[in-house]
Order: C-alpha cells, then sequence, then structure tokens
C-alpha cells in the first residue's frame, strides 16, 4: 500500500501565526483547541499523524482539519453545531395544551376537578411527557388552585338562622335568656401538648368536672343576659 502524501498548513504571515497561538492558549471549547492544536502543530512541520497522535485523533482527521483550514481559513476552527432533532411541540402542541388545561375536566368527560400535570399530560389530546407540559403552562402563564371543599347546608331557611344566632349574642331577650348549646362532631385522636391524664388515679376529666365547666355533666351551660 502506497504511503499517503503529507499535508502541511499552507504558510501563515506573523499575524495568523500570532492569532493562532492566541487561539490554542485562551480557547474554552475543546474542539476548537484541538482543530488549533493540530494546524499550529502542522506549522511547526510535523506530519498529519504526529499531530493527530498529540491530541489521540486519527491521522485522517488532521488531514480533514488541515484541508478545512487552508481552503476556509480560521473560520475551519470553529465547531459546526447542528440543531437536532426538531421539537414536536410546535404552536398546535401548545395551543392544545393551553386549551385543554383552561377547560374544567368534567367538561371533558374526567372524573376529578382540578388538572395536575402528570392528568394533563396522560390527556388523549397532548400525549406528552410531564416536563414538556410544565415548561408551556409557565411559559403561558397558566397556573390552577386546587379546589376547595366545604359544607352547606339544605336548609331553605339556613341563611336566616345563622344570622340570628349572633344577633341573639348581641340583643338579647329581656325577658327570657340565651343557652347555647354546642354539638361536637367525630373529634381526630392527634397528640396534644401537656402531662399525662391522671384519670387512672381517680380524677375527673375537664369535661366531667363541674367546677371546671360551671355545670353538672349532661347539662348545658346558661348564659346570663347582658345587663
Amino acid at each position: 500500500m502506497a504511503r499517503q502524501p503529507e499535508v502541511f498548513v499552507r504558510s501563515l504571515d506573523p499575524k495568523e501565526a500570532q492569532r493562532l497561538v492566541r487561539i490554542t492558549r485562551t480557547t474554552k471549547d475543546r474542539i476548537r483547541l484541538r482543530r488549533a492544536g493540530i494546524v499550529l502543530a502542522s506549522v511547526q512541520g510535523r506530519s498529519a499523524a504526529e499531530a493527530a497522535a498529540m491530541f489521540a485523533m486519527k491521522p485522517q482527521y488532521a488531514r480533514e482539519v488541515i484541508h478545512a483550514f487552508n481552503s476556509s481559513g480560521f473560520a475551519a476552527l470553529d465547531p459546526k453545531w447542528s440543531g437536532g432533532r426538531p421539537s414536536r411541540l410546535g404552536p398546535p402542541v401548545r395551543e392544545t395544551v393551553c386549551r385543554v388545561a383552561k377547560t374544567p375536566p368534567q367538561q371533558l368527560g374526567r372524573p376529578f376537578t382540578t388538572w395536575s400535570l402528570s392528568k394533563l399530560a396522560e390527556h388523549k389530546s397532548i400525549a406528552i411527557s410531564v416536563e414538556p407540559v410544565r415548561q408551556i403552562l409557565r411559559a403561558a402563564g397558566i397556573r390552577w388552585q386546587a379546589t376547595k371543599k366545604w359544607k352547606a347546608s339544605k336548609d331553605l331557611d339556613f341563611t336566616a338562622k345563622m344570622t340570628r344566632v349572633p344577633d341573639l349574642y348581641d340583643h338579647p331577650p329581656a325577658d327570657g335568656r340565651v343557652i347555647c348549646v354546642d354539638e361536637f362532631g367525630p373529634l381526630n385522636l392527634q397528640p396534644r401538648p401537656g402531662p399525662p391524664a391522671e384519670s387512672a388515679r381517680g380524677r375527673l376529666r375537664p369535661s366531667e368536672d363541674p367546677d371546671q365547666s360551671g355545670s353538672p355533666p349532661g347539662i348545658p351551660r346558661i348564659r346570663p343576659p347582658h345587663p
């Protein structure tokens, strides 16, 4: 097999040589540094194989760099980054995500009241991962809050009765008394700060102690009228 003829860089003027040395000393791009180093080694008289060995590259790569520098100059040292795969998140996808996010889930036949990122990404009209959905909503300024739950009475006269209770506190009847009866629902078993219960020693609980509650157990407390 015949030996390939050696390839060298064209002759450089002093300004070009200084610029090439400055690039090898100051650049932070590894590809640009490698190409400039190969060209500088060729200027110093090293062969393509020797210049490639300095950067752990193949001789063919060094020859391609030298040929590109001879034809394009210093522009051949800059890496040509490709754009990569085109994005799938075009304007139609972004509009669909925003439209579905603004629509109540129940109107789309979903059995919940509030969207989440995972539920929105699983929608049949979107079908993308969670992170792109989050980025699209953040760019569009779309945010939603969880639905707050509350209980309302079915009594038609609930509002009138509710406003009558504080009115009795402020304006009690002159010939009667206001009786307050509290109804407790299920109490949650949560730890409470304080000393341990002493009911085992015979001490009554606060709800059973007449001195603390003001009335015997089971009898509502009577509030005296305002003077």
